[in-house]
């Protein structure tokens, strides 16, 4: 049902249950926040998206507070701007002033509300409530000197990705955001996918920063420095540098790379590639011989942390292989260095991800196949942005580059990894086509692809039948595909799991802000360059067909298992 409003004097016709908040936003009247976080929390805890709405004695919260016939609403009153700025002034006084050195410096929405709402000065002081930093993890950082409670952190991890790592804890003045009994955030379930570092709008939670471990690196004239990209950091990267959402920068990126001094610039495109093959033949080998079923993707290291703490007892689901980037590594310690006729212990390894899981994942024991430690360092997106910068490179006049042989040359299969569904769409292309002997003529399986949930398809093979698959991202949805699983519901092949909302390219080392409508764009330019590319498939790849004749072997073989494949650790829940 529609009903009639007017704001700041202008009438407008909204459906009845909207928020102010949103209500404005149809209007194109500009409502602060902070606490609010679209399609996840509105909780009006913050006070700054205060309205004044006739005939209401107090002020609204506009994201909590639903429209009403005939309503009139002023967003813009004396009485409102004072409000909010008290409000403001009033998280301010209880906050550190540390702008400077901040890792959320230029991007913090408190910040960025003091400036537009003219706060020079704090009028009030007195005792701040304080709090702790806990850099225990290897993925990310807490300082509780900078939290606003704003919940952001408790909802995702919560709702969205039913890990329930934080709570809110304490009354009063002693409320905090923090793990069950003030534990340290690497002693509990955390599953390091950086979701909470995405939403957190002030310097609570960032990543966990290796940047001057990396100019270490490059700076030590003893080191070969190699450094490799997932997909979904080119179409996520050009927006630190003021390209809009969905810009491939990927040539851009390369030179820039190359520009920080990095000896070698390798595509972890090209071990996408890779793992299809392996992912594929190990699928169509359970199919076949009875392993156990649905076999489930291992690419996400958040999603492998999760079901360790949670689900162990089906840690037997998992595919083997481990993550692209760690496979890559592996490669450029023995394949590469072999190759070049580089000492691999001179060899460091440098994953840019979008992902915040990943440096705990390189950390992991299990990822030292090739004698050496697979991957020395993690940078999200965010980080190498800041290393550009530091550098001074003026990244939109950089010309396009490529990729280094031997290990950059991709497909378009490899490309999509970054979107959700992207994964099964590639193994797809490849399983359907080493299964039959056929080619197959329209490699576009759209029904896995999208930001729904849960996505479910059957793809039929000749020689095996329907091969029934299907797709979640965010913990919360994988949580309900595994206890379908448990209960013997999910009649399925084959699951692909990806941690964060909207795969990689919502990662927890994205650029901020992202929404459903950026996760869209980013994904898309994804599918754009798959279309462009000569391969769209991964056993195609010329290169990866080399790799096997050279080094190899054939797929589940003995050195490629070696090297290329893992296992993985139950954890306790607590």
């Amino acid at each position: 049902m529609m009903i009639n409003i007017t704001i700041d004097g202008r009438p407008v016709e909204v459906e009845e249950g909207t928020s102010i908040l949103n209500a404005a936003a149809m209007a194109n009247v500009h409502i602060p926040t902070l606490c609010y976080l679209p399609e996840v929390q509105a909780i009006g805890a913050c006070r700054v998206c205060l309205v004044e709405v006739e005939g209401n004695k107090t002020l609204q919260a506009a994201c909590v507070a639903p429209v009403a016939n005939g309503q009139v609403i002023h967003t813009n009153t004396e009485r409102v701007r004072k409000a909010r700025r008290f409000s403001v002034e009033m998280l301010l006084s209880n906050h550190p002033f540390e702008c400077l050195s901040c890792a959320k410096n230029l991007h913090c929405d408190l910040q960025s509300l003091a400036y537009d709402l003219g706060i020079r000065e704090i009028r009030f002081t007195g005792e701040k409530s304080g709090g702790r930093i806990d850099e225990s993890s290897p993925s990310i950082r807490r300082d509780q000197n900078k939290c606003i409670l704003c919940r952001r952190c408790v909802t995702v991890c919560q709702e969205i990705q039913s890990v329930t790592a934080l709570y809110m804890q304490g009354r009063g003045f002693e409320t905090r955001v923090e793990p069950a009994f003030d534990r340290d955030i690497n002693d509990v379930a955390c599953t390091n996918c950086g979701q909470c570092s995405l939403v957190c709008p002030v310097g609570a939670i960032t990543e966990k920063e290796y940047i001057d471990d990396v100019w270490a690196a490059l700076n030590d004239p003893t080191k070969f420095v190699v450094v490799q990209d997932a997909p979904a950091v080119r179409a996520a990267l050009g927006e630190e540098f003021g390209y809009p959402p969905g810009t491939l920068v990927t040539g851009k990126m390369l030179a820039a790379a190359r520009r920080l001094g990095f000896d070698r610039v390798f595509d972890t495109n090209f071990a996408a590639d890779l793992t299809i093959l392996e992912e594929g033949t190990e699928l169509l080998t359970r199919v076949k011989k009875g392993g156990v079923l649905p076999m489930i993707t291992s690419c996400s290291p958040g999603w492998i942390k999760f079901i360790e703490h949670f689900y162990p007892e089906l840690l037997d689901h998992l595919s083997t292989c481990k993550s692209p980037h760690m496979m890559l590594g592996a490669l450029a310690k023995t394949y590469f260095a072999q190759k070049a006729g580089i000492d691999p212990n001179s060899i460091v390894v440098v994953s840019v991800m979008p992902c915040t899981a990943k440096k705990f994942e390189c950390n992991r024991p299990e990822m030292y196949d090739s004698g050496y430690k697979d991957v020395d360092y993690v940078l999200t997106t965010r980080e190498f942005a800041k290393m550009i910068k530091q550098a001074g490179i003026d990244f939109q006049g950089l010309p396009d580059e490529s990729y280094d042989d031997p290990l950059g040359e991709y497909t378009g299969a490899a490309t999509i990894f970054g979107a959700t569904g992207g994964v099964m769409e590639a193994a797809l292309r490849t399983a359907y086509e080493v299964a039959t002997g056929k080619t197959l003529e329209n490699v576009e399986f759209t029904g896995v692809r999208g930001l729904d949930g849960i996505k479910e398809a059957s793809v039929p093979v000749d020689g095996i039948g329907d091969v029934r698959v299907a797709v979640a991202h965010g913990l919360g949805n994988a949580r309900r595909l595994l206890e379908k699983i448990k209960t013997g519901e999910a009649d399925y092949h084959f699951i692909e799991v990806m941690a964060c909302p909207g795969g990689c390219v919502g990662g927890g080392g994205q650029p901020i802000p992202v929404n459903n409508e950026i996760r869209s764009l980013r994904a898309q330019a994804l599918y754009n360059e798959d279309c462009a590319l000569t391969y769209r498939k991964s056993h195609d790849n010329p290169s990866i067909k080399k790799i096997y004749e050279e080094y190899l072997g054939q797929p589940l073989g003995e050195r490629s298992h070696h090297l290329l494949h893992t296992h993985y650790t139950p954890r306790s829940k607590f």
